[in-house]
């Protein structure tokens, strides 16, 4: 216990409850008392200014490779951290040296950046990083110390209609409505989890039909931030990096379909109120 509260020392103070000693401006944090943990990374816009003029996106495009409204879900969490600060500014699920990354093959691609950034444009950026990072680890410390396990949920969109607005969408095939990234997911622990969560998505419609949800199609490899929580803290957390396909926006206008919408959250919420005992179960 002491050397828990050696870690978090500086981040988080335990009087009178759980509090963020220096709650940052590029994200939200909300704290509760629970196991659970829900995380949007991409959700947020935001860009410093003196980024701005680097950039060979306009506004629009920023946005249709960001996760918007993905805080929405983090609504099942006990504590939620949603990030402001656009992805583009700093990519919290990418490997430190590829946070701020000008090179389009690291972008799908995309040439994001007119050219190479200057060097205190990328050391800002990863300040951001390395405060993130050194704020979650803290804040798992202090979950995994009062439940014995936790459960992460690390909530992500993607887009599935690249070619353009007036092109057929990616076939279903490789493109689920829910995938449930779950490449670092202890099987041997957490695997009634994992299936249950599933099931009750499965049974939850999303616009009159079952939606399709698979584990690990699109991101067979998963991301940075779940596969550095596994190495850091191992079985006893439970990271469950789900994707939401954009069946509940336009992602060439940005305009959600707010029955589509609601319909996936209350799938989520259930999915994730079935699956809160095994972590109670923890203590």
């Amino acid at each position: 216990m002491d050397d828990v509260h050696d870690a978090a020392r500086g981040h988080f103070t335990l009087s009178p409850r759980l509090t963020e000693i220096d709650p940052s401006p590029h994200w939200d944090l909300v704290l509760g008392e629970g196991p659970i943990l829900a995380v949007a990374l991409h959700d947020g816009h935001a860009m410093r200014e003196s980024l701005r003029p680097h950039l060979a996106f306009d506004d629009a495009q920023l946005r249709r490779d960001e996760d918007p409204l993905t805080g929405l879900f983090t609504d099942v969490g006990d504590s939620r951290l949603c990030v402001r600060t656009s992805r583009f500014e700093v990519d919290l699920n990418r490997p430190r040296e590829k946070a701020l990354s000008a090179d389009p093959e690291d972008t799908w691609g995309l040439r994001i950046w007119r050219g190479p950034l200057p060097r205190e444009e990328l050391e800002r950026s990863l300040a951001i990083y390395d405060a993130f990072y050194a704020t979650v680890h803290a804040l798992v410390e202090q979950l995994l110390a009062r439940w014995g396990c936790a459960l992460l949920l690390d909530i992500h969109s993607y887009n599935h209609r690249r070619d353009g607005a007036d092109l057929p969408p990616a076939p279903q095939e490789g493109n689920p409505d829910i995938e449930l990234g779950v490449t670092t997911a202890d099987h041997a622990r957490w695997g009634a989890v994992l299936a249950r969560l599933g099931d009750v998505l499965r049974a939850s419609p999303v616009a009159g039909r079952p939606p399709d949800v698979r584990e690990n199609v699109r991101y067979p490899t998963g991301g940075h931030f779940p596969e550095s929580l596994y190495a850091r803290f191992g079985e006893r957390l439970c990271v469950i990096s789900p994707e939401f396909k954009k069946i509940y926006m336009d992602e060439w206008t940005g305009q959600a379909d707010l029955s589509v919408l609601d319909d996936l959250r209350a799938g989520w919420r259930r999915a994730v109120a079935e699956v809160r005992p095994e972590f109670l179960a923890c203590r």
